[in-house]
């Protein structure tokens, strides 16, 4: 039985941001990101790759003021296409959990696609106070944006670990495997004994 590809597009213009972004979520890896902030397109491709989804971003964002507004609307626009992508949310298995380790570093990412936004963000005294010339909560934000527009509850942990680029890049494939894991189907209902997700 043939299904129907989950894919969705979005696009957002505002006076800080220009946004187009594809999202396909039976992928093959294939990612072009493309946002002004290196450290940012090296973490959407890590999530995207280890996720197997397609994805195809391009941002145009306020980028001489700094990355504060790029990250956090590229988060935005990124999670309302999972969720457009997503539906309903029928038959798919709805949680995930990945560690995924990088050099001397370890980050945990547990989510479920529930219809709840929350995000619980653990360990962030092992960031640096900044990563690639922006302040580390710029991750936090980034994160939090996504949850909130995916609808879903995001809990990240670092667990140890001294260099900032490898415990962004830990969670960045972490998040990629556990969301491989959360929008599989593997079932014809709702995961959820109210029935829905919402």
């Amino acid at each position: 039985m043939q299904t129907v590809a989950r894919k969705a597009s979005v696009e957002r213009v505002t006076n800080e941001t220009t946004i187009a972004l594809t999202l396909t979520i039976e992928g093959e890896g294939n990612v072009r990101v493309t946002t002004g902030f290196g450290m940012l397109d090296h973490m959407l491709t890590l999530t995207a790759f280890w996720a197997g989804f397609d994805l195809d971003l391009t941002c145009n964002g306020d980028m001489h003021i700094d990355a504060h507004h790029t990250a956090e609307d590229v988060a935005l626009c990124l999670g309302q296409a999972l969720a457009t992508a997503l539906d309903d949310r029928k038959g798919i298995a709805r949680v995930g959990f990945a560690r995924v380790p990088m050099d001397e570093a370890l980050a945990e990412v547990t989510l479920d696609i529930s219809g709840r936004p929350w995000l619980e963000w653990r360990g962030d005294e092992y960031l640096p106070p900044v990563i690639a010339g922006e302040e580390k909560d710029l991750w936090r934000e980034f994160h939090k944006a996504f949850a909130s527009a995916a609808r879903m509850n995001l809990h990240v942990s670092y667990l140890y670990g001294k260099n900032g680029h490898h415990l962004l890049e830990s969670a960045s494939k972490g998040l990629g495997l556990a969301l491989r894991q959360a929008v599989r189907r593997d079932r014809q209902t709702v995961l959820s004994t109210k029935g829905s997700l919402d």
